[in-house]
């Protein structure tokens, strides 16, 4: 199971340092994610202050860009980081779409489906020189001058990844992918009746199972040094949990378990804006459903029997303040990765 890390200071020099630190901290994914920065910039850093560890966008929005646009940020990417860039897309809701970015929206798991072939299309363009010929739905991509191609790459075979939480979207990313990013707001039997059996039968259209798709994440991760720091990292978890419960966009994992009123309730407690009380409608048996809860002499163990089964790989952090916290986080990312 490989193991993601990230950066928490937006810097130059932060990023640099957060990506070297987890190279030598035996991490195999250092990610960027797209919430208040672009996520493409720190992996630029990150492919210059780094040799071996692998660099993906966790994930980066596709419906704000053209598939043109971004398949020359990807392309740029893996070139300088000599074929280790995965990426990572997600389409976002559609108030975002819409009203931050002012972009058009329409079925989201049709239209991901399409900026991925779309992406493939201009890419194989660039590097065997086909012609750029590509008509569908949504995009139309015809005009490509010898200035405007960078030409092939040594790594041209850039993974692609999708975010899926609904079936459909699920389907995409087994039929056409390299791997799927499976929201933390997510329970063990919502991935075993909705996530694997959509992620195979969207396989299955291509020739392909399950096994040539690389699953990343699952759910939450809660954990402390004792039962104290533990119980405060629960209620930060639960609180987490409440906010993605209460949107409409998720309300089916919700339902899968029977727990459509209390969906209900964080809606309408939402609109009222009472962010603050949200966090105590999530009881423990939910929170357990939700993440995987352990000290740090529990947590990889719990890790490994909760998403192992599946998951190709995990996100996983811990504050570093002293040597001994190094040594256990160390220790962790060694036993994670083994398995």
């Amino acid at each position: 199971m490989k193991v993601q890390a990230s950066y928490e200071e937006y810097s130059v020099e932060g990023i640099s340092k957060a990506a070297k630190t987890a190279e030598e901290q035996g991490y195999e994914i250092f990610s960027a994610s797209e919430t208040g920065h672009n996520p493409y910039l720190p992996l630029v850093l990150a492919a210059e202050h780094t040799e071996r560890i692998q660099l993906q966008t966790s994930i980066a929005l596709s419906f704000a860009r053209s598939p043109m646009d971004t398949a020359y940020i990807a392309w740029d990417l893996q070139n300088l980081s000599r074929g280790r860039f995965t990426l990572g897309l997600g389409s976002q809701v559609r108030g975002h779409i819409v009203r931050r970015f002012s972009m058009p929206w329409s079925a989201p798991a049709p239209r991901m489906r399409e900026y991925v072939i779309a992406m493939k299309h201009i890419w194989d363009c660039w590097q065997n020189g086909t012609k750029l010929s590509f008509s569908g739905d949504h995009y139309s991509f015809n005009l490509m001058s010898p200035f405007f191609n960078p030409g092939p790459i040594d790594d041209p075979d850039i993974r692609v990844s999708i975010a899926g939480v609904n079936p459909n979207m699920l389907k995409v990313a087994g039929e056409l992918c390299d791997g799927v990013i499976l929201h933390s707001f997510n329970t063990q039997k919502y991935t075993q009746n909705v996530v694997l059996p959509n992620l195979q039968a969207g396989a299955e259209r291509t020739g392909r199972s399950i096994e040539d798709i690389e699953i990343s994440g699952g759910g939450f991760i809660v954990t402390g040094s004792d039962e104290e720091e533990l119980e405060k990292n629960k209620i930060e978890t639960k609180n987490r949990i409440s906010f993605y419960a209460s949107t409409r966009s998720y309300a089916d994992v919700m339902r899968e378990h029977g727990w459509n009123d209390t969906h209900e309730k964080l809606y309408r407690m939402s609109i009222e804006g009472e962010w603050n009380q949200m966090g105590a409608e999530i009881t423990d048996e939910m929170l357990g459903h939700f993440a995987v809860v352990g000290t740090h002499d529990q947590i990889a163990d719990k890790i490994k029997s909760t998403y192992g089964r599946y998951a190709s790989s995990v996100s996983f952090n811990l504050p570093v303040k002293t040597v001994e916290d190094e040594e256990v986080l160390r220790g962790i990312i060694s036993d994670l990765s083994q398995s």
